[in-house]
């Protein structure tokens, strides 16, 4: 983990407790706050209920008063004026009455525009919300003789129900308990917040069924509550921004100057003390000092592995030079032999030895070259000179012809000695059977880059009696044998004379 991250992990943990403690506090003071806004929001519920159900009962005890004198008396004219006189006190925007006979006949009020009377319930007093416009309260005699009926206006019911001991943003509605459709707004609040809370207050008026509801916005983040939630983050802030800079100055930029230094390093060179001591931290300097004196013993062994190396590649060359060396001596010897010898067979014997030979020399010769570079053998070289070796020792008076198409592919070496060893049985058994045959060796690109395909083909190795022959002999377990030391299968085509084995290659020249 960088030291950045564990830094801020640490102060993460030891500020937690500070952070604990301010969040208790700030739900507190939340928790308190919206205690005293129900508490306040209560009061005014039970205000504004309290001033709709006196002014609804007083209202609807006048109209009952005068609903049953004129049941009694139709014709009784002072009960009628007391129940105008009782609605008229209350202005013009005020509400109205009307009381009708069995038969619909008005007996006292106006007129209701707002509902008719056959859409009024019966029965005790009952009541019935206007979407928009008001309220209207009816009752009907216990004979049925008379029924009443009574509009309040939303403009009268908002001043009736607003509360004298609440200043705030407040929403008011009037209802008909358990039927939510029935909703008379009262007041709707200025504004409101998506991050605001609405704490609800209900009051049950005594007349109609009705209900007065109250709700406020409460702001979840006033200002206490903000300055609570920032001090903690402007500490964190502050914590980290100081502890951040105390460890980059004393620690991260003194180690980034540390390791541009170390990895500047050179073998043979040592770390300049003058920058050990410009470090401000001394667990740092000591540090330093510590990467100083491994450069020192890091050049002693240096030149230790170097005059090692150097020992080794002259031995290595020395090794090379000989095995080269006798090798010749092998062949030399093996075409001295062959020289003396009376008879042909032997003669060939020795020609095909000395070939083999050859063919572990080319080999060994072409690895010495390379072996500084590492990059592995040239097989265009390596064949070109198995090629020469093998026409500049054939028999005398044959007319061999071999033809090369070798792409420039590089092979280790123990692949190029069972090449060289493959395509030197392979030419033998051609001049075998037809040492006048045409002989052509190619490579060429395999199905994937690191493999490359090996064809031999002649005339001489289309399907015969003397091929059998010669394969039945020791050919064709040579060949085997070197084709499993390839990891491959040999293919011959009996129709066209033609070997083809896929090789390992390491790249190309």
């Amino acid at each position: 983990m960088p030291t950045g991250a564990k830094i801020f992990v640490i102060l993460l943990a030891v500020l937690l407790p500070f952070a604990i403690v301010a969040v208790l506090a700030t739900l507190s003071t939340t928790r308190q706050a919206g205690q005293e806004a129900s508490s306040q929001l209560r009061l005014a519920a039970q205000e504004s209920g309290r001033h709709l159900a006196i002014e609804l009962v007083g209202d609807m005890t006048a109209l009952i008063s005068a609903m049953n004198a004129l049941g009694h008396d139709p014709a009784d004219a002072p009960s009628c004026a007391r129940a105008i006189g009782v609605f008229t006190q209350q202005g013009v925007a005020g509400p109205t009455f009307r009381i009708t006979d069995r038969s619909g006949r008005t007996l006292c009020g106006d007129s209701l525009p707002i509902v008719s009377p056959a859409a009024l319930p019966g029965g005790p007093v009952a009541s019935r919300i206007v979407a928009d416009r008001g309220l209207v309260l009816s009752v009907t005699s216990a004979d049925g003789a008379t029924r009443g009926a009574a509009f309040f206006p939303i403009a009268f019911l908002r001043t009736i129900a607003k509360p004298s001991a609440f200043s705030g943003d407040y929403t008011e509605t009037l209802r008909i308990i358990d039927n939510d459709a029935d909703v008379l707004v009262l007041r709707e609040p200025a504004a409101n917040s998506v991050l605001a809370v609405h704490p609800a207050e209900k009051t049950i008026l005594n007349i109609g069924n009705l209900a007065v509801g109250m709700s406020t916005s409460a702001s979840v983040f006033t200002q206490p509550i903000l300055l609570s939630l920032l001090v903690p983050i402007v500490m964190w802030l502050l914590a980290a921004a100081v502890a951040w800079l105390v460890v980059d100055r004393m620690l991260v930029r003194p180690l980034r100057s540390l390791r541009t230094q170390i990895a500047a390093y050179r073998p043979g060179e040592t770390i300049d003390p003058n920058m050990l001591r410009a470090l401000p931290a001394q667990e740092i300097r000591e540090l330093g000092e510590t990467f100083r004196s491994l450069s020192r013993t890091l050049i002693l062994h240096e030149a230790g592995l170097a005059e090692g190396l150097v020992r080794q590649t002259k031995l290595t060359r020395e090794v090379h030079h000989r095995v080269k060396n006798n090798l010749q001596v092998i062949s030399s010897l093996i075409n001295l032999h062959s020289r003396s010898a009376q008879a042909d067979e032997a003669m060939l014997a020795y020609a095909s030895i000395q070939r083999r030979v050859d063919a572990l020399s080319v080999v060994h010769r072409h690895h010495f070259a390379e072996m500084e570079d590492n990059r592995g053998l040239a097989l265009r070289a390596v064949i070109g000179e198995l090629a020469s070796n093998i026409r500049a020792t054939s028999p005398e008076g044959a007319r061999m012809s071999i033809l090369l198409e070798i792409e420039p592919f590089l092979v280790s070496q123990d692949v190029a000695i069972a090449i060289a060893f493959l395509l030197t049985e392979l030419i033998e058994l051609a001049t075998r059977i037809n040492p006048a045959a045409q002989i052509r060796l190619s490579v060429r690109a395999g199905e994937t880059p690191m493999a490359a395909i090996l064809r031999t083909s002649s005339p001489a190795l289309v399907e015969s009696d003397a091929l059998k022959e010669a394969l039945g002999q020791r050919y064709a377990r040579v060949v085997e044998g070197l084709s499993r030391q390839l990891r491959a299968p040999l293919h011959h085509d009996p129709l066209t004379g033609s070997y083809e084995i896929a090789i390992p290659v390491t790249g190309r020249d």
